[in-house]
């Protein structure tokens, strides 16, 4: 979206709340932002209709860029902790039992996306802790 580096472009207040309405959305915009971030966006979109301080305009655009990482890494964390070992796991599985392809699924990404989200998804009484 916007870097901290690339502050000489112009927010302004429909981009400002587009990105706290995603943000909000995918719930990520209490868990990043502390206080006085939340307050300086909300603030400046109540206030301000386009931004032409280069300050506050870097400052925003520090905080758009910490809100995009955190976006962004989302599905990071479960995909290296749950999805890659299942992933592995089955095509180690697959490989033993004379799948040729089966070599390939431990680094299809989707595959391993797919694999989170379904381990996720399952009730934790039918979960296995082989993980």
């Amino acid at each position: 979206m916007v870097k901290t580096s690339q502050a000489r472009l112009m927010l302004s207040r429909e981009k400002l709340e587009k990105i706290k309405k995603i943000a909000i959305r995918r719930g990520v915009w209490y868990k990043t932002l502390n206080k006085v971030e939340r307050a300086l966006v909300e603030l400046t979109i109540r206030i301000v209709k386009k931004i032409r301080s280069f300050v506050l305009n870097r400052v925003l655009a520090s905080i758009i860029e910490k809100l995009q990482a955190s976006l962004d890494d989302r599905w990071a964390v479960p995909v290296q902790k749950v999805g890659q070992p299942l992933a592995k796991k089955i095509s180690l599985i697959a490989q033993s039992w004379g799948s040729v392809s089966a070599f390939q699924w431990k680094s299809e990404h989707k595959f391993i996306r797919f694999l989170t989200v379904m381990y996720i998804n399952t009730p934790s009484a039918f979960r296995t802790n082989t993980l």
